[in-house]
Formats: structure tokens, C-alpha cells, sequence
């Protein structure tokens, strides 16, 4: 990693303040629809004679959003960002989260770091991109649905062809990076396991099939799988790194004199670009099949292990010698550069779209998904910097 030479700072924008307080007033978490928020960004771009279209999931109720500013028919850049948030429940805020609240520098609320606030800066910027001289066009891409598995954005990526006739030069995924350029990171892959075994009394155990202890046999293997992904292969650029295999729910059972019927749990691998998760579902799968079935069935046939992939989305591991990353150091008064263990919509722009992308965008990934959730106004700042180097780049 380069060193970091960050320029000057200025306050954020009043405009990129007050898209943000109204963007925060919507409750978008993931469970709920995202649609009054989309269309309150509809009217405000329509205010400024910008269409837009809307792509809806299957069921209606959620959509993403795209946007043209600028000449259609040449390459240009995206600018993404997801529109729903995490839950706030449990959790101990100082103040209503979402109702955007000043303090000492900071903006609090749900969704301020994660991502609202690069989706106001995008937003606060429109009036200057309709007012340059754009020989490339600026997209912009809202998404629903990101944080329980990048759902969202896959339907926006298959009309890609519609949206933009011709593919963008490269998308920048405003996660929150504190402005750094984030040039890569993990593919993920998450699964549900259901083990049904044959409940007894206790005092009869050895004649039924105990659903835990045979979970717990396969969450051994799963840790195991971890233990030797720890012995590489190793790429030192990221935070983490190594692949990782991880369980991290789990339950099972009924009251202690019962042997237990069921148990489900769930488990993840995180890998490097370039490393297929494939071989290790492979092996979870035979483990389960092979040793661990046939001496279940062999007391009970009606036991047994359904293992099912929840949701993947792929890494991405941008080549450091491709123009876009100089380009987005840039933009972004930074040249230094990293790479991440966690998930982000940018490796399915690359690979159902074919669109290089990197991350950047205001706030620091430790405020995302915390009670009391805040953004620096400096970081807006910067951000609006970002957004305003695009705009030159592209005129």
C-alpha cells in the first residue's frame, strides 16, 4: 500500500446536508419497502428535467433506480449506491435514527456512513453535472436489498444493456472507505443447514439420532476448512488476509430430557478473488452425505442433512495496472490504495456487467451498522470534492 496524501478538507455542502436529512427521515430498512425514498430521489430529479426508470424486484415492492446525466451514447461512469439500511432495533441511540441530528462536526442517523450520505452528495451534485459541458455521461444507480446479500442491484445489472447502450468506463460503489480507493475484496458465500435427526427420551439416547451432535460434527469440519484456509494461500494487501469459514448461528433442540429432532445453523466462507468457495461446499456437502448421514440413517431413514446456499456474491480483484484505479486516486486526492475482507455490490458489476469498479466513498466502515451512526461533515466535504473532479473528468 502507497502512502496516503490526502488533500485539504471543506465542509460539506447545505445541499448534500439537507438531501441527507431527508433521506435519513425514511425508514429503509431492509424488511421494509424502499419505494417512498425512490420516489421522492424521482421527483427531485424530474424537478430538474432528469428522467429516470425505475427496476423493480418480483414482488413489486422494492426497486433500484437509474439515472442519465449527460450524452447517452458514450461511455461514462456510475455512481452506485444501496438505499436501504440494518435494523435499529436494540439498539441504544441518543437520538431518533432517523431524524438527522448535528453534533460537534458529526451528522447522526441511520444510514448516514452506510450509505445515505454518498447518495446525497451524488444527489446535491446533479445541478452541477446539468450545468457542464459532459462529453461523458455520469449514471447514477440506487439499489435496495444490499444489506442481506446485494440482492437489489443483480436486476438493474441484467437491463445493463438497456440502462447504458454503451458499457460504462467503471462504476464507483460509494461504501463507506473514508474516501480510500478500494480496489478489491471478498466473494462470499452463506448457507443454511437443517439436521433432522429421531427424537427419544434422554434415558434411551443411544436409540435416536441427536440433531446436535451431528451439527456440531459438521461445524467441527467447517472449522477445520477455516484452520486451512489459515495456511494460505495469503494475498497481505487486505485486512484479512486469507479466505475464512465461519458458523455463526445456531439452534436446536427442546428441553434437556428430549434428544434433539433438529438443529439449524449457518455458516459462511469469505475467499480471496480467484478462489473458488466451490471446492469447500464440495467438501462440506461429501462430509455431510458420506460419513455423516449413513450413521444417522442407519438408526432412523427418515434423518438426515439439508444443506442449502443462501445467497453468494462474487469478489473482485481489480488489476493494478489498470487505468481506472490511477484514475480514481485522482478523483479522490488520495494515492494510496486497499483491499477488503467484507462484500459490496461492486464485484457483481464486474461480473454480470463487465463494468471495472471500485469502492470509495465517505465515512468509516466502523460507524456502519452501530447505534448512533454518524458521518463527518468533512467527510461529505471530500466526497463533494470527489463528485466535483468526476464532473471535470467528464467534460
Amino acid at each position: 500500500m502507497t502512502s496516503n496524501t490526502t488533500t485539504g478538507t471543506r465542509p460539506a455542502s447545505a445541499a448534500s446536508v439537507d438531501i441527507l436529512r431527508d433521506l435519513v427521515s425514511f425508514d429503509t430498512t431492509s424488511r421494509n419497502s424502499n419505494i417512498p425514498l425512490i420516489a421522492w430521489v424521482e421527483d427531485y430529479l424530474a424537478n430538474r428535467g432528469v428522467q429516470s426508470t425505475r427496476i423493480y424486484d418480483p414482488t413489486g415492492t422494492k426497486a433500484n433506480l437509474w439515472a442519465t446525466i449527460g450524452p447517452a451514447g458514450e461511455a461514462g461512469y456510475v455512481l452506485s449506491g444501496h438505499t436501504d439500511t440494518v435494523p435499529v432495533d436494540g439498539q441504544d441511540w441518543a437520538s431518533d435514527p432517523f431524524r438527522l441530528v448535528e453534533r460537534d462536526g458529526r451528522l447522526y442517523g441511520r444510514g448516514t456512513t452506510d450509505m445515505k450520505g454518498f447518495i446525497a452528495v451524488a444527489l446535491a451534485k446533479v445541478p452541477e453535472m446539468l450545468q457542464a459541458p459532459l462529453q461523458r455521461p455520469i449514471h447514477l444507480c440506487l439499489s435496495h436489498d444490499e444489506e442481506i446479500g446485494c440482492i437489489g442491484v443483480r436486476y438493474a445489472l441484467e437491463k445493463i444493456a438497456d440502462l447504458a447502450p454503451v458499457a460504462p468506463v467503471a462504476a464507483f460503489i460509494g461504501e463507506p472507505t473514508s474516501m480510500q480507493v478500494i480496489v478489491a475484496h471478498k466473494g462470499k458465500h452463506n448457507y443454511k443447514v437443517t439436521v433432522t435427526g429421531k427424537p427419544v427420551h434422554s434415558s434411551l439416547a443411544p436409540a435416536g439420532v441427536n440433531a446436535i451432535d451431528y451439527a456440531a460434527e459438521l461445524i467441527l469440519k467447517i472449522r477445520d476448512i477455516n484452520r486451512h484456509f489459515a495456511e494460505g494461500p495469503r494475498d497481505e494487501a487486505f485486512d484479512v488476509p486469507v479466505s475464512t469459514a465461519h458458523t455463526g448461528v445456531i439452534g436446536g433442540g427442546t428441553v434437556l430430557n428430549i434428544v434433539p429432532e433438529t438443529c439449524e445453523f449457518a455458516f459462511e466462507f469469505r475467499m480471496l478473488p480467484g478462489i473458488s468457495h466451490q471446492t469447500y461446499e464440495d467438501e462440506v456437502r461429501s462430509f455431510a452425505r458420506d460419513v455423516l448421514e449413513p450413521r444417522m440413517k442407519a438408526i432412523d431413514p427418515a434423518t438426515g442433512i439439508v444443506i442449502e446456499l443462501v445467497n453468494g456474491t462474487p469478489g473482485f480483484d481489480t488489476d493494478l495496472g489498470s487505468e481506472i484505479i490511477p484514475v480514481a486516486k485522482a478523483l479522490a486526492g488520495r494515492n494510496d490504495h486497499a483491499k477488503v475482507a467484507y462484500g459490496t455490490e461492486a464485484g457483481l458489476f464486474v461480473h454480470m456487467a463487465g463494468v471495472p469498479s471500485i469502492v470509495v466513498g465517505p465515512g468509516s466502515i466502523e460507524q456502519a451498522h452501530r447505534p448512533d451512526e454518524f458521518i463527518e461533515m468533512a467527510e461529505l466535504g471530500r466526497c463533494e470534492r470527489f463528485i466535483d473532479r468526476l464532473i471535470e473528468r467528464c467534460c
